[in-house]
């Protein structure tokens, strides 16, 4: 791993010059700009204090910058994690965060080495796309508070829609105009200018300067501490037994999310710059980035989609543009952090509601919905509403495991015809022999525990023959219940006086019958060739 490491570097670097650094450095400006809004408003989303988020982001560009499996690559403060973070936070507090985050640290670690990354792989589009969906509404439905100025009791989105109704829904005008101020400013921002200032940063400072000019009431960030090391972190002394057993299942929760939304950003970056993320590098430095985290009072971070793209877009080449902007964040911690106090809470909550909009996978959900694909709209379905109703680990399991389900029902789908030979034609070659108690069985599909018994069913009803000729070449894969089966079959013919053979194995078919006991049934290439080795009756 450390030879390809150095070896990529200097593929990466070379020709590098005074020129290059320079467009990394003002593409990272432009990555700041949006990590600075996105990085308080996610931390404080999480449960924790704004400086938790950019104390994040620094460290991620630092570490997973330099360490990550790609160039392009930015990591921070996730809006996916939001909706595992803050209940663990309303339940535990900070100390349950960072116990947290740190064990799914030493699990993406141990995914790395166990090429974990292609386990994510297998996990279907609907329902990636309605994980995302459901974390959207669980970061909308969690900033509704600060939105409107509400307070609501809960920290599932059923129970907090439920104190509405029981505590009232009193909405503060003063928070309402800061949120409804930074989502039409992040709406209607003009591309053009997005280019230099992003939509979220335009409406993060124009509410800020309203909010300084004029003589507003309304909750703010609070102290930005000149520091990367911040007074609640995480100890030793929190890493016992009873004290890390509550948030094992979180972790894995929080670690599955990490490689999906890491991955999914290479995917995304990929495709951009035409360059293959190395994805157990990528999760191997997100591991150790999030191990410093904790002990920093850091929120838990992973690769960040949108502040990949806008480092690629806005003409950055190297991993150097998440160095930049971890400097960058770093200068405006120590020279504005006063300013970043005084952003109000409500307007944070704007940019995350768009922020929320805008994960969604619209153009997936809306080609499913208008293609009628059934499956993908049950898998979106099921998952989305798994994850508003229970929580992302249960979404997951639910989503996949329907998904397992709707392929063995699939697959269980086996097509078995059953030819009696014609005695002048048959494949295209004119046949001489008596074969009128022959029986030509084509089977289609895959052979398994779920497509065993229609395929016993139909080979049952066989009559009047002496030899049945099995042709498997439209058999792709089978497995040892399909087997069994296969050999009760072959032993019930023989008992009955009649011959089997196969034709047509694939080689996956023909690996597994080398290690069962079928030697007194021959196997031949094709079902011609199978014809012919019958022997003309005297």
């Amino acid at each position: 791993m450390v030879k390809q490491y150095i070896s990529d570097l200097k593929q990466e670097f070379r020709g590098y010059s005074g020129r290059g650094a320079a467009k990394d450095f003002f593409a990272s400006l432009n990555v700041a700009a949006v990590a600075l809004p996105l990085s308080l408003a996610f931390a404080i989303a999480s449960g924790l204090e704004g400086a938790a988020g950019l104390i994040t982001a620094i460290i991620a560009g630092l570490v997973i910058g330099t360490l990550g499996g790609s160039s392009f690559s930015i990591s921070g403060p996730s809006g996916a994690m939001v909706a595992i973070l803050f209940p663990i936070a309303s339940q535990y507090g900070s100390e349950g965060i960072f116990i947290t985050g740190f064990l799914s640290a030493l699990l993406l670690i141990i995914a790395s080495f166990l090429k974990g990354g292609k386990l994510v792989a297998i996990i279907p589009s609907p329902v990636i796309t309605g994980f995302t969906s459901g974390i959207a509404l669980h970061i909308a439905f969690g900033q509704i508070d600060n939105f409107f100025g509400t307070k609501s009791q809960g920290t599932t989105i059923y129970s907090r829609v439920a104190s509405y109704f029981v505590n009232g829904f009193a909405v503060q005008w003063q928070p309402l105009f800061f949120g409804l101020l930074a989502v039409l400013i992040m709406v209607f921002w003009p591309k053009k200018l997005a280019k230099y200032i992003p939509g979220s940063l335009a409406g993060i400072i124009v509410a800020l300067i309203l909010n300084m000019a004029l003589p507003f009431n309304v909750a703010e960030v609070g102290l930005i501490k000149r520091s990367l090391i911040l007074p609640e972190r995480l100890s030793f002394s929190m890493l016992t037994w009873q004290g890390i057993k509550p948030f094992i299942l979180p972790a894995f929760s929080l670690a599955l999310l990490g490689m999906i939304t890491t991955l999914l950003c290479g995917a995304a970056g990929g495709r951009l710059t035409k360059e293959k993320m190395n994805g157990e590098r990528e999760l191997l430095a997100q591991g150790i980035a999030n191990l410093i985290f904790p002990f920093l009072g850091g929120v838990p971070g992973c690769g960040a989609v949108a502040r990949s793209i806008i480092g690629i877009k806005s003409g950055g080449k190297t991993r150097m543009v998440a160095v930049f902007q971890s400097l960058v964040l770093l200068l405006l911690i120590f020279l504005l952090s006063p300013v970043i106090a005084a952003i109000p809470l409500s307007a944070l909550a704007g940019v995350l509601m768009v922020t929320a909009w805008r994960m969604n996978d619209w153009k997936s959900i809306k080609r499913s919905y208008k293609k009628r694909y059934r499956t993908s709209i049950a898998l979106f379905l099921a998952t989305i509403i798994s994850t508003v109703a229970f929580n992302l680990t249960i979404a997951i399991f639910v989503g996949v495991g329907l998904s397992v389900i709707l392929f063995v029902f699939k697959s269980a789908s086996l097509e078995v015809t059953v030819t009696n030979i014609d005695n002048r034609h048959e494949l295209g070659r004119n046949i001489t022999k008596e074969v009128s108690e022959v029986r030509l069985v084509y089977v289609t599909g895959q052979l398994f525990f779920g497509s065993k018994e229609s395929f016993i069913r139909a080979m049952e009803e066989i009559e009047g023959a002496s030899t049945v000729i099995l042709s498997l070449r439209g058999v792709p894969s089978i497995d040892h219940s399909a087997m069994l089966a296969l050999e009760d079959l072959h032993r019930n013919f023989k008992e009955r006086g009649v011959k089997m053979i196969f034709s047509g194995l694939q080689p996956q078919v023909l690996e597994q019958f080398d290690r069962w006991s079928f030697n007194e049934s021959p196997i031949y290439n094709n079902a011609v060739e199978a014809i012919d080795s019958i022997p003309l009756k005297g």
